[in-house]
């Protein structure tokens, strides 16, 4: 299993999409603990997932909050 460094607020790339209208795989990770919050970023539906499940479904991470920060600017 791969490991990643994901942080708050991160772009991240789901193995399975949202079952929303929308179909996104993109979520932004919005609360890091033992659980982890993340929003879709198609429909804005916020789901709460352990960790450990959040692990084995990540596929890979799009963009970096820092990233994030340097377009928006």
């Amino acid at each position: 299993m791969k490991v990643f460094d994901y942080n708050l607020f991160d772009i991240v790339e789901l193995k399975k999409p949202h079952p929303c209208n929308h179909q996104s795989k993109q979520f932004q990770i919005v609360r890091l603990g033992a659980d982890i919050k993340i929003m879709c970023l198609g429909c804005g539906n916020v789901i709460l997932i352990d960790r450990d499940k959040f692990n084995r479904a990540i596929r890979k991470i799009i963009a970096h909050k820092n990233e994030i920060e340097k377009i928006d600017k």
